[in-house]
């Protein structure tokens, strides 16, 4: 039995720290190069489907244990609904800051709407997040993961406004708690593809 568990905790790690470098590899070529000149078809490229290939073809496992899955939809349901109407009344009173403004209240461009890009976009990088690397650390290290996962997370932020920037080690705990407790990547997106509109629309000079 202590060998299974000993072989078992060794595979686990490997793939774990797998994950590690994949993801740090990943941030950093984000950060230096926009592939096919597009931000979303790069983006979504290198936080969705690396990390699926890497999962399906190197670790020869299913999507669905790393949140890509429905999950606990009550649960999901409930904590999306809860996340939404914290994150409207804190927004209310912070995206309509000058750093807000200036960063998020300027025009969408491109073929799709802002919203829509958004939403693609910020749904691969809370698989990449709250997915891939969450699930990945959690089987090697507990719940020390949640915490963990939202370190590069809040680093990916550096060059937004500060505050955001400053809240995202524990807004990226708490989007990892919401995946873990829904054993889903899905609602964390969901909050955070309302966290982003809203503070779009916000800073745009919305509610006036």
């Amino acid at each position: 039995m202590a060998e299974l568990l000993t072989k078992t905790t060794k595979q686990t790690d490997w793939r774990a720290v797998t994950v590690v470098v994949v993801t740090t590899l990943l941030l950093v070529v984000d950060g230096y190069h926009v592939l096919w000149g597009n931000s979303l078809l790069s983006r979504t490229l290198l936080y969705l489907v690396v990390p699926l290939f890497v999962i399906l073809l190197l670790f020869r496992e299913s999507p669905a244990r790393y949140g890509l899955q429905l999950g606990d939809w009550r649960a999901g349901l409930a904590l999306t609904l809860g996340g939404w109407a914290l994150m409207a009344v804190v927004m209310l009173f912070v995206a309509r800051g000058a750093d807000f403004r200036n960063y998020y209240g300027h025009a969408a461009s491109g073929v799709l709407p802002g919203w829509i890009a958004d939403g693609v976009e910020l749904f691969g990088w809370e698989f990449f997040f709250r997915g891939f690397l969450l699930f990945a650390l959690y089987r090697a290290v507990g719940p020390i993961a949640l915490l963990l996962q939202a370190v590069p997370f809040t680093m990916a932020h550096i060059g937004k406004p500060e505050l955001e920037t400053l809240s995202c080690i524990f807004g990226g705990t708490a989007f990892g708690y919401v995946a873990w407790r829904t054993r889903s990547s899905l609602y964390p997106f969901l909050i955070h593809w309302f966290l982003a509109s809203f503070t779009s629309f916000l800073a745009a000079g919305g509610l006036r």
